[in-house]
């Protein structure tokens, strides 16, 4: 019997997230865990590791509430970057991977606190699955805008006023998305971005907004599978 489309994606992020654990991480690391279907599975590998007596030493740093959660659950010792300021590696999931490893993050609505641990880290390992791949940034995916409550209808005018198609996040029963720090989520369709750095430079200097999920220069690698298997990319020099 043939998978799917939907079985097929399910099972290539399970083999790039599984592969990323298997090659990256090692006895005494300190490890970022990512937020997502994608980077579950990574916290799910390192949890059958330390069941079978591999990796007790490793500490995860949760990018969300979410991810805390899981790792709890799975009995994944966790620790804080006030206590280890500096990570040894980062594993997480992205929604569009560019040529370059340049990503959007953010659809899981965890970009700001992902950016900080991924910032903290002196690697960090993408995982994904083959349909993430894009020639240019923005191609199929929206940048993903937090925004800080008030006066975030400023921000969205600010937004369109760049070229955006805004959408206002909505969560549970059609209410307002909130990320883990009570801000709103604002994605932004700019199509294909031929100059990602010039939009991020924008974003960043405005006032209001606290996070984007344009993630650049910060993945060093890329674990992508596909039908032909698993392979690993690191970033042009």
């Amino acid at each position: 019997m043939e998978f799917d489309s939907s079985a097929r994606t399910g099972r290539y992020k399970r083999a790039a997230a599984e592969a990323a654990v298997d090659r990256f991480l090692l006895p005494g690391m300190r490890v970022g865990l990512g937020t997502g279907s994608t980077a579950a599975f990574a916290v799910r590998r390192l949890a059958t590791l330390r069941g079978q007596g591999h990796l007790l030493d490793v500490l995860g740093v949760p990018t969300s509430r979410a991810t805390q959660a899981l790792a709890l659950e799975l009995g994944i010792p966790l620790t804080t970057l006030e206590e280890h300021p500096e990570l040894d590696v980062t594993i997480d999931g992205a929604d569009e991977v560019a040529p370059d490893l340049s990503v959007i993050k953010g659809g899981g609505g965890a970009l700001l606190r992902e950016k900080i641990v991924a910032q903290a880290s002196r690697r960090v390992v993408i995982v994904a699955d083959v349909a993430k791949l894009s020639p240019k940034l923005g191609t199929h995916w929206p940048v993903p805008v937090e925004v800080l409550s008030f006066g975030w209808r400023s921000q969205l005018r600010f937004l369109e006023s760049l070229g955006a198609r805004v959408t206002p996040r909505k969560g549970a029963n059609d209410a307002p998305f909130l990320t883990d720090q009570g801000n709103l989520v604002l994605d932004c369709a700019f199509g294909p971005l031929d100059a990602p750095s010039t939009l991020a430079e924008r974003l960043g200097a405005r006032a209001g907004i606290v996070g984007h999920g344009l993630f650049l220069g910060i993945a060093t690698d890329l674990m992508v599978a596909g039908p032909g298997g698993v392979e690993h990319r690191v970033r042009p020099t």
